[in-house]
């Protein structure tokens, strides 16, 4: 048997050590670790004991250390019966430990797995570097008049033009990060009303929903894209995603906090790229959602620094090479704050296309 690697174990004394000495006078076995951790997934003490091994170690699965962090994040885990809480129940101060040592795990893992350093991953797979001349243009959805203020005019002194831009949230994450991925090429950002012929013929990056960017509409029916947004007279705060599933049309929902108040839990986010049905030499990109929330966590499932990497590599696992892809998501509002989506974490793609593509 060949010895592990030391970056396998120094993961494997990690684990080892957060399970005897983040908390000693708990005392964890093994076997009661596993059982708090099977609340989402059935968990077996030998898996732990594989994973902690000192002679050859298995590498947990991305998932399985998100629970450890989540786990030893907080004392409350131990209590008189050891569980894992929801991230909901966790505290801010408890969220911020959790997603240190999260990072911390995964980088372990990283180094264990040989993973593609950051900069191959930056300049060789990433869904926003662009390896042509461009151009690229973001076209995010417009504010209709009855909900814009007074400086949305242009003749108001004051006249400020992003006043009229809906999605500002999701647009000003991802300008940024597209201008520094692809720093030597022309980056324009336009509401709708604003795109000419040449914007059109370039890389095209939608931001927002059907409704509020005629644009998205049209050209989501040129692209032939599997899922579509319709209005529905249940849901008059935004449009609900439908795709066909096992040969029958299933719609898609946010899910609320509060009902009465319609508080959200979960909306719904849709990131698809494919050709530019006006130049395919070029790439349509969509980031949609039933509300903002959606929006902008299918902006931030790419953008995120600490979840990029392991949704781009999904990407790359599920699609390989193809052209086009579509992802219906989950996103998660927790204490007003929009979660950015785990592409392998469990129930958080709805669904995708293409199911099946060979590398």
């Amino acid at each position: 048997m060949q010895p592990a690697s030391p970056e396998a174990a120094r993961l494997a004394r990690r684990l080892r050590q957060l399970r005897e000495q983040h908390w000693p006078d708990a005392r964890l076995t093994q076997k009661t670790l596993a059982r708090a951790l099977s609340a989402e997934e059935a968990l077996a003490a030998a898996t732990v004991s594989s994973w902690e091994s000192s002679t050859a170690p298995k590498l947990p699965p991305r998932h399985r250390l998100r629970a450890y962090a989540r786990f030893f994040a907080t004392p409350r885990s131990v209590g008189n019966s050891p569980r894992l809480l929801p991230w909901e129940e966790l505290t801010p101060d408890e969220q911020a430990a959790c997603k240190r040592l999260e990072t911390e795990l995964f980088r372990l893992r990283s180094s264990a797995a040989e993973d593609p350093p950051e900069e191959e991953i930056a300049f060789s797979s990433r869904t926003w570097h662009f390896k042509d001349s461009g151009p690229i243009t973001l076209v995010c959805a417009e504010l209709p008049l009855s909900q814009t203020g007074p400086l949305a005019s242009p003749s108001n002194l004051n006249y400020t033009e992003l006043q009229a831009f809906a999605d500002v949230d999701a647009l000003a994450e991802l300008h940024g990060h597209v201008r520094a991925e692809n720093p030597r090429m022309t980056v324009h950002f336009k509401i709708p009303s604003r795109v000419g012929h040449d914007d059109l013929t370039g890389h095209i990056i939608l931001i927002g929903g059907v409704v509020w960017n005629e644009i998205t509409d049209r050209l989501s029916e040129e692209a032939r894209l599997p899922v579509r947004q319709f209005r529905h007279p249940g849901l008059p705060s935004g449009e609900i995603f439908i795709a066909e599933v096992d040969g029958e049309e299933r719609e898609f929902w946010p899910k609320w906090k509060n009902s009465d108040t319609k508080a959200l839990a979960e909306d719904v986010g849709f990131l698809a790229r494919v050709p530019n049905p006006l130049n395919s030499s070029r790439t349509l990109t969509i980031c949609n959602g039933i509300h903002s929330r959606g929006v902008y966590g299918a902006v931030r499932s790419l953008t995120d620094t600490h979840l990029r990497d392991a949704n781009e590599r999904y990407i790359s696992t599920n699609f390989g090479n193809s052209a086009s892809f579509a992802i219906l998501m989950s996103v998660k509002v927790i204490n007003n704050e929009t979660v950015t989506p785990d592409f392998s974490g469990k129930g958080v793609v709805l669904f995708r296309w293409p199911q099946d593509v060979d590398s």
